[in-house]
């Protein structure tokens, strides 16, 4: 009776999950799909314009863009802020033009059974898109993918090629994510004409451009919009609840086959919703935490449509990893048993890329992961490129997945407009992550200034309309608040804290950190009775300053400050303490300032990814944590053999 009234709760639980109507699937390739990818040289210019509205005003997008004034060479995916000499490019604020003419395959062109899609995986901030000279969508907000079907367009001349221009705005106001302002400089005595600055309220570098990949790609008419699926288990059988959402066809016909790692089927259904029972199923497990972690099994569905001119077979495969996640008063549980995050935040940044997407960075970064021995990061502070879950899929890291609700600091930032574009933006990265394993919570926000009056009602309802569109993962948010005034506590699964004793608060003072820290959990979980992650400490490291005693920016005050924070957090997570994040896993960059000296310095690894000897503390700590907590395999158990 308890198994069936389980199995009743989940579909209450897939059936919220299924609010969003439309789908963002990744582009895959199939016998029925073809994706083409646009990276790499495109024409671009900077609107220097004093109301950098010029390209609007003689639409630069009608023609060439080197027809109307002087263009540069700029790769994409990347930042476009360290790529040329151009002082006044690394700064710029305003309109930046993009354009590339592709060559389309003749027969996505012939065949008007194809639809061809242009997807832009992420540009910062705000977007407008135009092919051969006729607008095909906008988009606002960065970090989260955006497309539109140009098939109809290509094909009114096929002889002309098809010229993509991408209008790219990195102004941020009180009502984007990230908020910022715009501060005019009128007087004269001091500032020339038209002097602008942008300000942020968030400490990383305010990179732009188009940072992840422009792709072109096909589907049939008729095709899989969506998929979603939500996972569990009984005894050793595994359940994937799974809907197929349709375009194309009023009627299809539907085949869903879930395949284990060998190729060969395990379930399968005709229908296009339901559950497909897995028996003797191999679970999905974190890394450390098992023998067999990060089992990934594959659904292929596979659609049958026709109308009157034409048959439509279109076939999409979607990895699935089975696992649970729950939350009690003080644990974390995954697949019914305690998990404890030890792991990292970090940044989409590096040397001249910027945030642009870089295979050889991301294999690297994971490789550093589990050198460490972490298990976990926490996406701050905003969606990370979708191939980067992709890869946490595999390995079995554990994601905390966080939108870009950071340096919400000014009580203008939590009116009805910042509202509606927090809840949309909640809706989009749902919908493009909601079937990752690795996705264990959703984080709203980061160290708002919630003890504000407006912020009651902001996170309630946040928070509130994130658990409906996905109630079957938890939602935090990443405070650094008083406990006593922090109005969205109450509305979250899991409390996570940011704190940097002895750093911004009483510096240089390592003997507070015991009774501070420990003071900070008793009063959090005092008022909450909910479980806590240490989401943030650290200190920063200038790598090769070294000092005995320790002192501020050396290296081994960095440690000392880890291993006072270790000490406490040894005692605390016997009880209420699910984990540990620290912050930073590398150096990152950010705007020019007196406390920054060339970008923060909180990173174990430097920015070019090499140990500072906190790493080594770390990862000591790390593989400790996990040969206590874990299932390991004899040759994880001897990090040193890697």
């Amino acid at each position: 009776m308890l198994g069936v009234f389980r199995v009743l709760c989940l579909f209450a639980v897939f059936e919220a999950v299924c609010l969003l109507d439309t789908g963002m699937l990744f582009p895959r390739e199939s016998s029925s799909r073809e994706v083409k990818e646009l990276n790499g040289r495109w024409d671009f210019r900077a609107d220097k314009s004093p109301n950098r509205n010029q390209g609007f005003e003689k639409a630069w997008y009608k023609s060439r863009l080197a027809e109307t004034g002087p263009v540069i060479d700029m790769p994409v995916p990347a930042s476009y802020n360290d790529i040329t000499q151009d002082p006044t490019l690394r700064d710029f604020i305003g309109w930046v033009w993009y354009e590339r003419e592709v060559v389309v395959p003749a027969r996505w062109i012939a065949d008007e059974g194809t639809r061809v899609v242009l997807r832009v995986g992420s540009a910062h901030y705000y977007s407008v898109v135009w092919v051969n000279g006729v607008k095909v969508t906008e988009h606002n907000g960065g970090h989260l993918p955006f497309e539109a079907e140009i098939g109809s367009l290509i094909r009114k001349d096929p002889t002309q090629p098809c010229r993509i221009t991408i209008a790219v705005n990195n102004t941020l106001t009180l009502d984007t994510l990230p908020p910022g302002n715009i501060q005019h400089m009128d007087d004269h005595t001091k500032y020339p004409d038209g002097f602008f600055v942008q300000n942020i309220y968030f400490d990383f570098f305010n990179y732009a451009g188009i940072h992840r990949s422009v792709l072109l790609y096909t589907t049939p008419k008729a095709y899989v919009d969506d998929i979603t699926v939500v996972t569990d288990f009984l005894d050793n059988t595994g359940l994937v609840y799974y809907k197929v959402s349709v375009q194309g066809a009023a009627t299809a016909t539907l085949k869903a086959t879930l395949m284990d790692k060998n190729g060969r089927c395990v379930a399968s259904s005709s229908e296009p919703s339901g559950v497909l029972k897995v028996v003797d199923v191999n679970l999905w497990w974190p890394y450390l935490m098992h023998e067999n972690p990060a089992y990934l099994y594959s659904m292929e569905v596979r659609l049958m449509a026709t109308d009157s001119r034409s048959t439509y077979e279109d076939v999409y495969t979607l990895p699935v990893g089975i696992r649970t996640v729950n939350v009690t008063s003080t644990q974390f549980l995954i697949n019914n048993k305690p998990f404890y995050f030890h792991g990292v935040n970090k940044h989409e940044d590096s040397d001249i890329r910027g945030k642009g997407f870089d295979w050889p960075l991301i294999v690297k970064d994971f490789n550093l992961l589990k050198w460490l021995g972490a298990n976990s990061f926490r996406t701050s502070h905003y969606p990370y490129a979708e191939e980067i879950l992709q890869m946490c899929d595999r390995h079995g890291i554990v994601v905390i997945d966080e939108c870009p609700g950071v340096g919400i600091k000014d009580i203008r930032s939590f009116g009805n407009s910042s509202l509606t574009h927090h809840l949309a933006v909640m809706d989009e990265l749902v919908r493009r992550d909601k079937n990752h394993a690795s996705v264990v919570m959703w984080s709203v926000a980061n160290e708002p200034a919630a003890e504000m009056p407006p912020a009651d009602f902001y996170f309630k309802t946040l928070i509130k309309h994130t658990k409906a569109l996905d109630p079957s993962r938890p939602v935090t948010f990443i405070t650094d608040s008083n406990y006593a005034r922090d109005r969205g506590a109450p509305y979250v699964d899991v409390i996570c804290v940011n704190s940097y004793f002895s750093w911004y608060h009483d510096p240089g003072h390592l003997e507070v950190i015991p009774i501070q820290l420990k003071t900070q959990f008793e009063n959090w979980y005092g008022k909450y009775q909910k479980p806590i992650i240490q989401s943030e400490y650290g200190a920063d490291a200038v790598a090769g300053f070294h000092s005995d005693p320790p002192v501020m920016f050396s290296e081994e005050y960095q440690k000392a400050v880890l291993q006072s924070y270790h000490n406490v957090l040894d005692q605390k997570r016997k009880q209420y303490v699910i984990g540990e994040l620290i912050w930073n896993f590398a150096d990152f960059m950010t705007v020019q300032g007196i406390t920054r000296v060339v970008g923060n310095k909180k990173g174990i690894f430097t920015r070019e990814r090499q140990p500072k000897a906190a790493a080594f503390i770390l990862k000591e700590r790390y593989w400790r944590l996990a040969n206590e907590t874990g299932r390991l395999p004899v040759w994880t158990k001897y990090p040193c053999s890697f």
